[in-house]
C-alpha cells in the first residue's frame, strides 16, 4: 500500500493511498479537527480522472465541516472517495485495504457509509479499523443512515414550503426529485405520505419508472428534471447540479434537496436568489444521515430520542436560516455559511 500525503492550504490533511495489486486508488481528506474527529463516509464512484476525484473529496470534506457543525456535533469534517465502479470492482479485499488507510490516520478520520457503499461494505471496512461507522450489527450500531437522512430533507422541505409559499403542509405540492437512490427513494415515500405531488428522474430508468409507479408519479429524463414545473425541487444525486446552466431553466419557487454540494460555486446561490428561488443551504437540508451516524461515533445510548432531538435543531436551524435571509435580503447560503463561521471561530467574550 502506498500513502502518500498531498498538499491542500485550506485542509489540514489529504492523502492519496493506492495499491495496485487490488486496483485500489482513492483519497481521504481532513478539513478540520476544530470541533472533534473528521468524521464523513467514503464514496465510491467511476471518477473520469484522478484530479476529479481529488477535488470532490475537498469539496466534501469542507461541506462535512459545515455539515457537522451545523447540526452541533462534537465533530469535525472528512471524506474518502475510491476511484472505482462499485458494481464491478468493489471487493472485500479492497474494502479491507481501505480500512488499513483509515487506521493509519489514527483516529483523525471516522469513515461510514456514503455513495456506492452498504453496511456490508462497512463491516469489511471494520476488520482493519475500528474507525469505522454505519455497521449494521453491533452495540451502538446506526445502520443505513438514509431514512434518517430522508427525513431530515422532508424537515426541510416543509420549512421551506411555508417561509417561500405560507403553507402549513406538503399536501398539493409538487415537488420534483433527482436522485432516486437509498435517500431520494425514502424522500419519496414520505413526501408521498404527506400528500405531494411527485415529478422524478434517476439515471437509472428502470429505477424512475419503479418508483413512479409506486407512487403514481410522472417520471421525467435525467435532463427534462430541471425545466419541470414544480413547486419545490429537491437535488438528491452528485453535487454542482446547480449552476450557470441549469439554474436558468428552474421552474420552482424553491430548492431543498439532499445532495451534497448542490452548488457549482457560490455565486449559484447568487444566481437562485436573484431568480426569486428560494435555497435550503444543502449541508443543512441532509443533516440527518451524519446525525445518524454520530450516535454510532459518539456512542450514544438512547439513539431515537438523540437523534430526534437533533433532527428538531436542525429543523430550527433551517429556519432561523431562512428568517434571517429574508430580513437581511440575501441567500440563505451566505446565512448558513456566516453562522456556520460564527459556530467553528466564536469570538472571545
Amino acid at each position: 500500500m502506498d500513502i502518500t500525503i498531498i498538499a491542500a492550504p485550506e485542509h489540514e490533511r489529504v492523502v492519496e493511498f493506492k495499491d495496485s495489486a487490488l486496483g485500489l486508488l482513492g483519497y481521504v481528506a481532513i478539513h478540520s479537527t476544530r470541533r472533534g474527529p473528521a468524521a464523513g463516509g467514503v464514496r465510491m464512484h467511476p471518477y473520469g480522472h484522478t484530479a476529479e476525484a481529488l477535488n470532490d473529496a475537498l469539496r466534501l470534506a469542507r461541506g462535512m465541516t459545515f455539515k457537522n457543525a451545523a447540526a452541533d456535533l462534537p465533530l469535525g469534517g472528512g471524506k474518502a472517495v475510491i476511484v472505482g465502479d462499485p458494481q464491478v470492482d468493489k471487493s472485500p479485499e479492497l474494502l479491507q485495504a481501505f480500512g488499513q488507510v483509515v487506521q493509519s490516520l489514527s483516529g483523525q478520520y471516522w469513515t461510514a457509509e456514503d455513495m456506492g457503499m452498504t453496511p456490508i461494505d462497512m463491516a469489511h471496512i471494520g476488520f482493519k479499523t475500528d474507525f469505522v461507522a454505519g455497521l449494521a450489527e453491533g452495540q451502538f450500531a446506526s445502520g443505513d443512515p438514509s431514512p434518517i437522512t430522508a427525513r431530515g430533507i422532508h424537515n426541510a422541505i416543509c420549512v421551506t414550503a411555508r417561509h417561500r409559499f405560507g403553507l402549513v403542509n406538503l399536501n398539493g405540492l409538487t415537488v420534483s426529485v433527482q436522485g432516486l437512490g437509498h435517500v431520494g427513494a425514502h424522500l419519496c415515500h414520505l413526501l408521498d405520505d404527506a400528500g405531494a405531488r411527485l415529478i422524478v428522474t434517476d439515471v437509472d430508468a428502470r429505477q424512475s419508472a419503479r418508483i413512479a409507479e409506486k407512487f403514481s408519479a410522472q417520471a421525467v429524463a435525467p435532463d427534462a428534471i430541471y425545466d419541470v414545473k414544480a413547486d419545490i425541487f429537491a437535488p438528491c444525486a452528485i453535487g454542482g447540479t446547480l449552476n450557470e446552466t441549469s439554474i436558468p431553466l428552474l421552474r420552482v419557487g424553491a430548492v431543498a434537496g439532499g445532495a451534497n454540494n448542490q452548488l457549482a460555486s457560490d455565486g449559484d446561490a447568487q444566481m437562485l436568489h436573484h431568480r426569486g428561488i428560494l435555497y435550503a443551504p444543502d449541508f443543512v437540508a441532509n443533516g440527518g444521515g451524519i446525525v445518524n451516524v454520530a450516535t454510532e461515533i459518539l456512542r450514544v445510548a438512547e439513539r431515537e430520542a438523540w437523534v430526534a432531538d437533533r433532527l428538531k435543531a436542525l429543523k430550527q436551524t433551517m429556519d432561523r436560516i431562512l428568517t434571517r435571509a429574508k430580513i437581511e435580503a440575501v441567500s440563505p447560503h451566505e446565512v448558513a455559511e456566516s453562522i456556520v463561521q460564527e459556530m467553528l471561530h466564536p469570538k472571545a467574550a
